[in-house]
């Protein structure tokens, strides 16, 4: 199984950064051929189901995933989410933690992956893939101060 931690200090509060790093549609625009859909709609709670699609037409996966534990962040207390990967393909389970700071916020998310039919020594790369990939997700949506204004 493939693990990998990404980090990152925001000025935005927990809330904002709970808020844009749970937006599970918006991942989707930061991954390339990638969609993400919201079959049991929102908001989210324990038992939200999403879908992400990779791939072109009908060549490519979806990942399913499920939300497991559901904690918002509130005053003096860090929001949890847990997802748990169902797919034919990717298996496994995704943490991300928003931790409230002096200056604003900690983000910690945490994946633990396994591909169907990839041999356990392309963990390592897959896991730097993963921290690239993920970690261009998660700058994309705490930093681009434009796609949030409403």
């Amino acid at each position: 199984m493939a693990v990998f931690r990404i980090e990152r200090f925001t000025p935005l509060p927990a809330a904002e950064s709970w808020r844009r790093v749970t937006d599970w549609e918006r991942h989707g625009t930061h991954v390339p051929l990638t969609s993400v859909t919201v079959p049991t709609g929102l908001p989210t709670a324990r038992g939200t189901l999403f879908v992400a699609r990779t791939g072109m037409g009908p060549l490519g996966f979806d990942d399913p995933m499920e939300v497991v534990r559901w904690t918002p962040p509130a005053v003096g207390r860090a929001g949890v989410c847990r997802l748990e990967k169902r797919g034919s393909v990717v298996l496994g389970r995704a943490s991300i933690d928003v931790l409230p700071t002096n200056s604003g916020s900690h983000v910690v998310w945490v994946e633990e992956l396994h591909v169907r039919l990839l041999p356990g020594w392309g963990d390592p790369l897959l896991a730097s893939c993963g921290r690239r990939v993920f970690g261009g997700v998660l700058d994309h949506l705490l930093d681009d101060p434009v796609q949030w204004d409403r």
